[in-house]
């Protein structure tokens, strides 16, 4: 978590330890930068869980270079029902429910950021400080 702290702290003061929406948005830039294989991170897997679950226009949108389309929390919820969704919860310490709206507000723009061409990079390629100086704004920043 040290490379991601750093670039939290770049952030000017973005309230670390009690901001729901800050601790989702640092464990969702975790699960993307994840490239383990066989886990659930990972950009590529991520949008393979919308695809898998009838929800490719939708990301697909996000990834392309057009206009994005929005996603509801239910929707967030039928994609990430393998388990990225309630590990995201815990880590930002709210409700399932909780993290599936934060999640549709700000996960579109997210992956639409991580794929400015329409092209999805590797894993190991996003930049954590650039992620979070990108959506430092829902933080009032």
């Amino acid at each position: 978590m040290g490379l991601l702290d750093s670039a939290l702290g770049m952030l000017g003061g973005v309230n670390q330890g009690n901001d729901p929406k800050s601790m989702l948005l640092q464990a969702v830039v975790g699960m993307l930068g994840d490239k383990q294989p066989g886990g659930v991170g990972g950009l590529q897997n991520l949008i393979s869980a919308f695809h898998q679950n009838g929800l490719a226009d939708i990301v697909q949108s996000w990834v392309g270079t057009g206009q994005n389309m929005p996603i509801s929390a239910a929707q967030i919820q039928q994609a990430l029902s393998g388990g990225q969704l309630q590990q995201l919860a815990d880590a930002a310490g709210i409700s399932h429910e909780g993290a599936a709206s934060h999640l549709a507000e700000f996960l579109p723009g997210i992956i639409d950021h991580l794929t400015p061409h329409g092209q999805v990079p590797d894993s190991g390629n996003i930049d954590p400080a650039s992620v979070l100086q990108q959506f430092s704004s829902l933080f009032g920043k």
